[in-house]
């Protein structure tokens, strides 16, 4: 072979190398378009499932503002009507007044009656319960702490009167 025809193959066979290394190069680059592609193709839908939650989450708070505002419009309207009998009843107070002093005089006059007939009143006695009385004849039962304050309950019995039955063995 010639010389011309051997330099030749070696350009051929340099530049298919360097074919082969580009072609391997573009593979790489391609493959990771590709990837990003399908992570981009993630990310869009991902964003648009957070775009449907949000309109979904805007169409939630517009109903609870429209909600919102319907009860604090009926508590407005509520508020200016209290606002009015407030109004109204302030006008009115002073007649109020003349009227308190008359009752207060009137409630003086009557404790004062009231205090004059107890004190001219004659005490009522006493019952104290004998202590001398014979024991019964079954065998007394001390009263537990809960039928002691149901008795007391419902007898208003002071403590004192309470220890008397219980020594006699009453309930």
């Amino acid at each position: 072979m010639s010389l011309v025809a051997i330099s030749m193959n070696l350009l051929l066979a340099v530049l298919l190398s360097a074919a082969l290394l580009m072609g391997w190069r573009l593979n790489l680059r391609l493959k990771a378009l590709r990837d990003s592609h399908e992570g981009f193709a993630l990310a869009v839908a991902e964003l648009d499932a957070a775009a449907r939650r949000a309109e979904q989450g805007l169409a939630d708070l517009r109903a609870a503002t429209d909600e919102a505002a319907d009860t604090l419009g009926d508590r407005v309207s509520e508020a200016r009507q209290l606002s009015t009998r407030l109004e109204r009843q302030l006008r009115d107070a002073p007649d109020l007044a003349d009227n308190d002093a008359a009752e207060r005089a009137a409630e003086r006059r009557l404790g004062t009656l009231l205090s004059g007939a107890h004190e001219l009143r004659p005490p009522r006695p006493r019952l104290v319960p004998e202590r001398d009385a014979a024991p019964p004849s079954r065998s007394p039962r001390p009263l537990s702490k809960m039928a002691r304050a149901l008795e007391e309950d419902l007898f208003d019995t002071p403590q004192a009167e309470t220890e008397g039955y219980q020594s006699r063995g009453r309930r």
